[in-house]
């Protein structure tokens, strides 16, 4: 079994997380292609697992818009953003815009899919599939939307709503970024875009399903958990 180091980040500014992430991504890269002047794990000052690294974070309030996101689902200026504390990125991952904040645990897996024998279609699904199953443990029933990433409550039906954004790039199967679930989120913050692009569809929290406090140290456990059991890896400290 391939093994993935996982360290959880706390709460970190996006931008020094992005860049955190692009220097494991690049190495790891650099690694495959056999390269010995590219950046050492040293440099990283992390060990990078057999087959990649997991980060969970929270991050302070931060909206990102992917490569092929269109501009007209931010619903308010990068002015306006400023003025309610939070940033804005336009970055290199798939999808449109979502919003990071407090309260939403976020994965980045760094993955070498390689390794794992994965398509990214199928690391997509697994993904999906781990949240899915975390909600479960809560009593929820989740699933995904046909043509739309991520995972969804009522997802067929008007009261649509996404619990879990996920939007991931690749390289050589090297894979960053990653998903968002909205734990304890403050949801009016997506109150300002086009979730993902959708103008007719909802989001939602664990805490505003069950109507009560959830503790996310036991999410990310249950995340590391599902993610491991779904991968075929082993996730170590």
């Amino acid at each position: 079994m391939k093994e993935v180091l996982y360290l959880d980040l706390g709460r970190m500014g996006y931008g020094e997380c992005w860049a955190q992430q692009r220097m494991v991504f690049d190495h790891m890269l650099g690694r495959k292609r056999g390269e010995q002047g590219g950046l050492s794990s040293d440099e990283c000052q992390l060990k990078v697992g057999d087959a990649g690294v997991l980060y969970l974070v929270e991050h302070n309030p931060v909206y990102t818009l992917g490569k092929s996101g269109k501009s007209e689902n931010m619903l308010v200026s990068e002015a306006y953003l400023r003025a309610i504390g939070a940033e804005f990125f336009h970055i290199d991952r798939g999808g449109d815009v979502t919003f990071h904040g407090p309260g939403q645990v976020v994965g980045y897996p760094i993955l070498d899919l390689e390794k794992l024998g994965i398509g990214l279609r199928d690391y997509i699904d697994l993904i999906e599939e781990s949240i899915i199953g975390v909600c479960r443990e809560w009593g929820i029933e989740a699933g995904r939307v046909a043509g739309a990433s991520g995972v969804w409550l009522d997802g067929n039906t008007a009261k649509a709503r996404k619990i879990c954004a996920i939007g991931v790039r690749a390289s050589r199967y090297v894979t960053m970024h990653g998903f968002a679930m909205n734990v304890a989120t403050d949801l009016k913050y997506f109150s300002h875009i086009n979730p993902c692009g959708f103008a007719d569809k909802g989001v939602t929290s664990l805490e505003r399903e069950l109507g009560h406090a959830v503790d996310i140290e036991l999410v990310k456990a249950q995340i590391v958990k599902h993610l491991a059991e779904k991968l075929k890896i082993e996730i170590y400290k």
